[in-house]
């Protein structure tokens, strides 16, 4: 498969800027692989396709106020800074993305929150807008992550063109959010309320929960035409043997293993055995998952309807089949489903 197999056309309109009303209620698409057929009903309705001892495989990953804006010293110019992965704690070394990045060089300082309680250091340049950061803080690390909190905002995407709200700091965040790391949601997780998960709990369906940290490496757009030169940037990834043997026992059973999210499934494919069974994992993965992959431990996906050209969109190919997979985008589009985070979802059986 080509990089032009996964262009297509958006409508401005379908591009979700606020969440549903109630996160149980966006619409829900199910799409079964096995009779091509596509079905549209309400995501509240996802718990009619599970059964006792199927699985939901979540990512509990939690979003951190990653966006900051300082000011440049001498000029005072307004820069943001989003802070990408933390290099080393002792230190306080980070890598960012600073706009606009033409400004910004090795030796500036950086001045935060309206007492200049913060300042930070460029020490390196690592691409067009990366740098590496010094955080210069009098406090013990506890109090600078702190400040960090306190100045920080909540990510929400970039084409997103309103103002964050205050709503958007718990609205963005999975209800299963533990492990704090990522720079943006596991959105497919963001359509699940406490009332869904209770029920689903009291129907038997057991939940495996890994850690992805989502980086930005996944929304960077693919760049080639042979999508087989495309490297991904690595994000930290944790499984554990808990989440190792829910999975690996419905798999026996032949039970109905459920990825929930784009993040989910690409790390249970970080860390599959040479048996076909999850392992556990603590490091790094730049698995990109695209047309053709056998899939090896999840039979079900949820995801949100993602970008034209998208490392997304192509994980969604492999595992839907890509002629399924654009009947169902055509369908989403001509139906008016919202797109991105804040979107409506997709179930593919």
């Amino acid at each position: 498969m080509k990089l032009s197999h996964f262009q297509f056309d958006l409508p401005k309109e379908l591009l979700a800027e606020y969440p549903a009303e109630h996160r149980d209620e966006a619409r829900l698409m199910v799409i079964n692989r096995e009779k091509k057929t596509i079905e549209h009903k309400m995501f509240k309705d996802v718990i009619d396709y599970f059964d006792e001892g199927d699985v939901l495989i979540l990512n509990n990953t939690k979003v951190f106020p990653a966006r900051l804006y300082g000011n440049k010293e001498k000029t005072g110019a307004r820069i943001e800074v989003f802070l990408l992965r933390e290099l080393n704690a002792e230190q306080r070394l980070w890598d960012v993305l600073v706009d606009p990045a033409r400004k910004i060089r090795i030796g500036n300082k950086l001045y935060f929150g309206d007492d200049d309680s913060l300042v930070a250091e460029v020490i390196d340049n690592t691409t067009s807008r990366g740098r590496t950061l010094r955080f210069l803080y009098d406090g013990s690390y506890e109090e600078f992550r702190a400040k960090l909190t306190e100045l920080g905002e909540t990510p929400i995407p970039k084409y997103i063109s309103r103002e964050v709200t205050p709503e958007d700091k718990d609205r963005y965040q999975t209800i299963y959010a533990k492990e704090e790391g990522a720079v943006a949601a596991p959105t497919a997780g963001l359509h699940f309320s406490k009332h869904l998960m209770k029920r689903l709990e009291i129907k038997g369906v057991d939940f495996a929960e890994v850690t992805l940290h989502v980086g930005l490496g996944t929304f960077n757009p693919v760049e080639v035409e042979d999508l087989s030169k495309h490297k991904m940037d690595s994000e930290e990834l944790i499984i554990k043997q808990e989440a190792c043997d829910i999975v690996n026992n419905a798999k026996i059973k032949k039970k109905r293993i459920c990825a929930v999210g784009t993040t989910s499934m690409r790390a249970v494919e970080s860390a599959v055995s040479s048996a076909r069974t999850l392992n556990t994992f603590d490091g790094w993965t730049n698995k990109f998952l695209f047309p053709p992959h056998d899939f090896s431990i999840a039979n079900c996906m949820i995801t949100n309807f993602h970008t034209p050209k998208s490392t997304l969109l192509m994980m969604v190919s492999a595992f839907t089949g890509h002629d399924l997979m654009k009947e169902a985008y055509a369908e989403a589009i001509k139906e008016g489903y919202k797109f991105y985070s804040y979107g409506d979802a997709m179930l593919i059986i």
